[in-house]
């Protein structure tokens, strides 16, 4: 069953937290359309003496989303999302976890391990979290620890992304789990969103589709490749980071590498303490699903929304199961 914080949404959806693309543009516009939008701590980078981004990132998306819902009571905004790397390579876990709290983020997304005291501090002004899991194993194990619900990120998401089916995925996890449980992996239309809930999801996790979005931080390059390619056009490499994700073969070539002839590299060589997700020597290797087909042109977040809530509409109505009013 749903908690209330993720009931109500306009469809059922949340935008995925991408690395150095997800900003606070493209969370507030998520949110104001009517999905969940969420971005990885770790994008609000600082310079040594500055004031902690982080905290200022946090006061915008807070107090714009405010407004909004005051300007707009009969639409009011739905919740946004902080996701935690909680890898031991990350030292700002501790510090990022404090501003949370302080802003008391509805939703707290976790990754790369799960933590207790992650759940703890959610739990501690009644937040929640979803944890990232890539097989059932990892997912008995979230749930072991205090996750509220799941993230089931299946083959053919964007970025580090599971090898498993949807299908197998979502029928192992639902066979002993009836909590909060998002599907990821390749969904970039509203018929994909509608054909997760079929499959036992209570949520779509949608992600490469908006970083080909207006207000993505995201270079105009990579926004066009994702218009430009196609499933036939990600690879699934370890190389990049040290774990297992979907990478772009036009990006892979552009750095001189072969995208069929890649090596590998294990998760030692994982490293957040830079505070970045993957070597600065392949910050313009690009990450994206398997679902990208489905995105043919540039635009606005809204706008984006927009078509998955008429698409998701429309394959409702083809199945008889009626429109929906927030369309």
């Amino acid at each position: 069953m749903l908690p209330p914080i993720l009931r109500n949404l306009r469809i059922p959806a949340i935008g995925a937290p991408l690395f150095i693309v997800s900003n606070p543009d493209l969370v507030i516009a998520q949110c104001k359309a009517g999905i969940v939008g969420a971005f990885p701590a770790l994008n609000a980078r600082e310079k040594e003496g500055e004031p902690v981004e982080l905290d200022r990132w946090l006061r915008r998306i807070t107090e714009e989303l405010d407004r909004h819902n005051q300007s707009s009571p009969d639409r009011p905004a739905a919740p946004f999302a902080v996701n935690q790397i909680v890898h031991r390579s990350n030292p700002r876990l501790e510090r990022d976890l404090d501003i949370c709290v302080k802003w008391q983020v509805p939703i707290m997304i976790t990754s790369l391990g799960a933590r207790p005291e992650v759940n703890e501090a959610a739990h501690s002004y009644g937040g929640i979290t979803l944890h990232d899991v890539i097989n059932d194993r990892f997912a008995r194990k979230a749930i072991e620890k205090g996750a509220d619900g799941l993230i089931a990120v299946a083959a053919g998401a964007g970025g580090h992304a599971g090898s498993i089916s949807p299908f197998a995925l979502i029928q192992e996890i639902r066979a002993w789990f009836d909590g909060p449980l998002a599907l990821s992996g390749s969904i970039a239309t509203g018929g994909a969103i509608l054909a997760a809930q079929a499959m036992g999801a209570d949520l779509a996790y949608v992600g490469s589709a908006f970083i080909a979005t207006h207000e993505a931080n995201a270079a105009e390059a990579y926004k066009q490749m994702i218009v430009d390619s196609a499933a036939d056009d990600i690879v699934y490499s370890s190389l990049f980071t040290g774990v297992l994700g979907n990478y772009l073969k036009p990006s892979i070539a552009a750095q001189g590498l072969d995208p069929e002839n890649l090596p590998s590299a294990d998760a030692s060589s994982m490293n957040f303490s830079s505070g970045s997700s993957k070597p600065k020597s392949w910050k313009e290797i690009w990450g994206a699903g398997q679902g990208i087909g489905a995105v043919r042109e540039v635009v606005g977040a809204g706008a984006l929304v927009d078509r998955l809530a008429r698409e998701y509409g429309a394959a409702r109505e083809r199945l008889g199961l009626g429109r929906i009013a927030a369309e």
